[in-house]
């Protein structure tokens, strides 16, 4: 399978990165980029071809990875789509909707994939929806591409990318945000700044490995580490008074429909 991606930025690299640690060889592998300083490092650091011509990039392609910007990707689809023939076309760029880059590609070979930044250390979740002419074939050549930056999801409707993206694409900034207040609590509690930042990060990344191990729901884990008058009940009990789990699903609806709303923004009648 040769591929070429179409933007040579940080989500491109870390799946070029991942794909040559899964034994892709880097004549598989080309990506079109307009920086001259992006395409020799990455010419450097992976030994890819890197070119500022679709016509070149995409000559020879199974499959054409989308991975420019959302507010420049009916720009770009519209000087890709007279180069195609065939191609399953896989993008990542948040927001717009697969039968809008249909429209603009003039093909129903589109897969979208909402992948989150931790795959930036092949630790990453991504949601993918396919549309219904993309065959099997494609489907797997989808999947091996965002497998080698982590777990991936398959939705039925498109529709559940919102979620996805609210939950697995956003997710990452609920975590760190709780990391900081952890971070904070712990310097008001006495600790350097150096302490706080590894008592946070360390209890978190131990908790997340513990509910990854685990058959159990995340509720009962939680009861088994609540002792009756103990100090994390104190703790929680002061979190329910102050609505903290509500105001997290709230927050996270609110970024489903935000995203809804940028799929109408940016793709729409255009």
């Amino acid at each position: 399978m040769n591929i070429c991606f179409i933007g040579g930025g940080n989500m491109a690299t870390a799946l070029i990165g991942g794909l040559l640690k899964r034994d892709f060889a880097a004549v598989q592998l080309r990506v079109v980029e307009i920086s001259a300083d992006s395409r020799a490092m990455l010419e450097h650091d992976f030994g890819v071809q890197a070119t500022a011509e679709l016509e070149e990039g995409v000559t020879g392609s199974e499959v054409v990875v989308l991975a420019v910007k959302p507010q420049q990707l009916r720009g770009v689809v519209l000087q890709l789509a007279p180069l195609l023939s065939g191609q399953l076309l896989v993008s990542i760029a948040a927001g717009i909707r697969a039968a809008d880059l249909a429209r603009w590609l003039g093909s129903q070979n589109v897969v979208r994939a909402m992948p989150n930044t931790p795959a930036l250390i092949q630790s990453g979740m991504t949601g993918l929806y396919a549309m219904p002419a993309v065959s099997k074939a494609q489907r797997e050549q989808a999947q091996s591409i965002l497998a080698a930056v982590g777990g991936t999801l398959w939705v039925q409707d498109e529709v559940m990318l919102d979620g996805v993206t609210a939950i697995s694409g956003s997710g990452p900034a609920y975590v760190f945000y709780f990391i900081e207040a952890m971070q904070q609590a712990a310097r008001e509690l006495g600790f350097n700044d150096e302490d706080a930042r590894r008592l946070s990060i360390d209890t978190f990344l131990g908790a997340a490995k513990l509910a990854g191990a685990s058959a159990d729901d995340a509720s009962v884990l939680r009861t088994r580490v609540t002792s009756k008058n103990g100090t994390t009940e104190r703790a929680l009990l002061s979190m329910e008074a102050n609505n903290v789990k509500q105001h997290i699903i709230t927050a996270a609806k609110a970024a489903a429909a935000r995203a809804s709303e940028m799929g109408d923004e940016l793709g729409g009648a255009n």
